[in-house]
């Protein structure tokens, strides 16, 4: 028997389609329906890395954790992982599959066949598959080329919620806006509207839920108030944008251990850093301006996909000599992935994967290393340990550790006198300088290690409070989301929409 597909869509993009896939999934598992998220095109620079060693979003991958699955690339087919403003590289069924430019975004024909055949995939295996959209599905421009949205609805015969974001205003006006725009038999398929991040009373709501109810003809199933603190892992760095960040550099001046992140305009993985934020006595920042940087514990420079454009970006601002300043004077700083190989010497691309082809470009000289970018990239799980044995990472030595890769570069050391940081697998990854204060890596998710994390902020000077681990950390959060949808989502309808009995 085919499951059926319920599908959440927005009337723009970050209005919180994600977490309630995610918080549907969580619900759903903990009813006992074998549950599995979809998304047949995501964009982002947000990615995880599967069990067999492909990639997908990384929303994707967290809405699996919910649902109690390993993350697969069926539940993310399609991925386009942003370059600049006109260009993404396009991840198909987890492996690269060349670069979409602005003038040539019409590739449906190639990719509908492989969103189709994952979906169908899922829907034989599961009772029940929660889809997400993209952005608007109201969009009259895209709808020849739409492989995301009302699309996947009409192949699926999906019930369809449409969440709007009151937080941002005008949320009726984009219920009512977005099922004006819509074509009749896209329209049939939208069963309810879910006004997500609501602050205050919902009762002073009634009279505009009405009123939208009548011209509209779709019912409001449910009214999501705003939920401070989410650890749930979101879609894209706009979650960095919007969310309230300490001031720099307030972390050491309210007695918190203060560490710093580099927000780089194609940053990518922002998440490995949510474990160090959620520590109590931690206080996580990111930084744009020279201004702000300050002189924390610790200075992060995170991922990226785009390394040799954010490292112009970095000396455009100033913020590479901050960066060796800060260094220099004693600061602690790690890179990771795409900011370990802006740590290095110089940066070559011979085949033109990240630029011209045949450039070099100057790195900031703080580790002697030497990236060569290649076409083939490198996505996998790992685990090792801990092998470096100076500085901070002194006491780090031995951990265990556990995490992915995905890049697109090959690091060497240009000189012997370098220790690597971690041994994966058996081959060495990353470098720490001979005085332990500089150091690099490859594997993203190594801050999800609670032992490695807990005794490196202690290196650093935090006071240890006690808290759990990451893993039960997010187990609490899928449950703390779950019970709060539940208490305002009208499920019952949601499983009538689905054609189940409502008791379950």
């Amino acid at each position: 028997m085919t499951a059926p597909v319920l599908m959440v869509v927005g009337t723009a993009s970050s209005v919180g389609k994600s977490v309630l896939v995610t918080a549907l999934c969580r619900i759903f598992a903990q009813d006992g329906v074998r549950v599995a998220p979809f998304k047949a095109q995501n964009m982002s620079n947000n990615a995880d890395v599967t069990p067999d060693g492909l990639e997908i979003g990384r929303a994707q991958s967290e809405q699996a954790a919910a649902a109690g699955l390993a993350p697969r690339v069926e539940m993310n087919p399609v991925l386009l992982k942003p370059q600049g403003d006109r260009t993404s590289q396009v991840v198909l069924n987890g492996r690269p599959a060349g670069v979409l430019t602005s003038a040539d975004f019409d590739r449906r024909a190639e990719l509908w066949p492989h969103v189709t055949r994952a979906l169908d995939l899922l829907r034989a295996e599961f009772d029940l598959v929660v889809a997400e959209g993209a952005g608007s599905p109201a969009e009259p421009n895209l709808y020849a080329h739409d492989i995301v949205n009302m699309s996947v609805a009409r192949y699926a015969g999906a019930r369809v919620l449409l969440v709007g974001d009151i937080d941002r205003g005008g949320v009726f006006a984009h219920f009512v806006g977005t099922l004006a725009l819509l074509p009749p038999e896209d329209r049939a398929l939208v069963g309810g509207l879910v006004i997500n991040r609501f602050r205050g009373d919902p009762a002073l709501l009634a009279p505009a839920i009405r009123d939208v109810e009548e011209r509209t003809g779709v019912a409001v199933l449910g009214v999501i108030p705003w939920i401070d603190d989410l650890g749930v892992a979101p879609e894209d760095a706009v979650a960095i944008e919007r969310a309230d960040r300490p001031a720099a550099p307030a972390g050491s001046e309210a007695g918190l251990l203060d560490i710093a992140v580099l927000h780089l305009p194609r940053i990518a993985n922002f998440d490995d850093f949510d474990p160090l934020a959620a520590e109590p006595g931690v206080a996580l920042r990111y930084v744009e301006r020279l201004e702000d940087l300050g002189r924390p514990a610790l200075l992060i420079i995170p991922g990226t996909r785009a390394t040799v454009a954010d490292l112009r970006w970095l000396r455009e601002r100033g913020l590479d000599r901050a960066v060796r300043a800060y260094a220099e004077s004693g600061g602690v700083v790690l890179g990771v992935c795409g900011g370990m190989q802006m740590l290095g010497e110089r940066l070559l691309d011979p085949a033109g994967v990240e630029a011209e082809a045949g450039t070099m470009t100057d790195g900031l000289a703080l580790l002697p290393l030497e990236t060569t970018f290649v076409e083939e990239k490198t996505t996998r799980r790992a685990t090792g340990h801990v092998a470096a044995a100076r500085g901070a990472w002194a006491p780090l030595r031995g951990h265990s550790v556990a995490g992915y890769e995905i890049h697109m570069g090959r690091t060497t050391a240009t000189s012997a006198a370098l220790d690597p940081l971690l041994r994966l697998d058996g081959h060495e990854d990353g470098a720490v300088s001979l005085d332990g204060r500089i150091a690099g890596t490859y594997l993203h998710g190594l801050f999800t290690n609670d032992a490695f994390r807990r005794t490196f902020l202690r290196s650093l000077g935090w006071s240890d409070v006690a808290a759990m681990g990451a893993g039960d950390r997010r187990e609490a959060e899928f449950d703390r989301l779950a019970d709060v949808v539940r208490g305002h989502l009208d499920l019952a309808r949601v499983r009538a929409l689905l054609g189940w009995p409502v008791a379950g």
